[in-house]
């Protein structure tokens, strides 16, 4: 079992700056890889950006050059450093992590809203 907690959501201008973070917690040697999804009102969940335990980073083309995501093996965290944020950003931003069948498949957290105001 994996447990995730998302941090670092709030209410920003147009322009503005967040970073989410992400402390998983349980069986956290099964991971692969993690990553940062988002969903808006009225709309699927997308994907925003993925880090695999190697380090490879996939992003979603509506925020490469904005977002940048980390993370910190040793703390077992994930970041999403997101930049030059716009109102069509705003979502709930959901963690994911990515283990193998035999160790539970795909975790979610509970997410944590962004809100960017114009």
């Amino acid at each position: 079992q994996v447990q995730l907690v998302e941090s670092g959501g709030g209410l920003v201008q147009a322009g503005g700056s967040l970073r989410l973070s992400c402390a998983a917690s349980g069986s956290t040697s099964s991971i692969n890889a993690m990553g940062w999804y988002r969903q808006a009102p009225g709309k699927q969940r997308e994907l925003v950006a993925t880090i695999s335990r190697r380090g490879s980073t996939n992003y979603a083309d509506s925020v490469k050059g904005r977002f940048t995501i980390s993370g910190d093996n040793a703390k077992n965290t994930v970041y999403l450093e997101m930049n030059n944020l716009k109102p069509g950003d705003t979502a709930v931003y959901y963690c994911n992590a990515d283990t193998p069948w035999w160790a539970g498949g795909t975790y979610w957290g509970r997410g944590t809203q962004v809100t960017v105001s114009s």
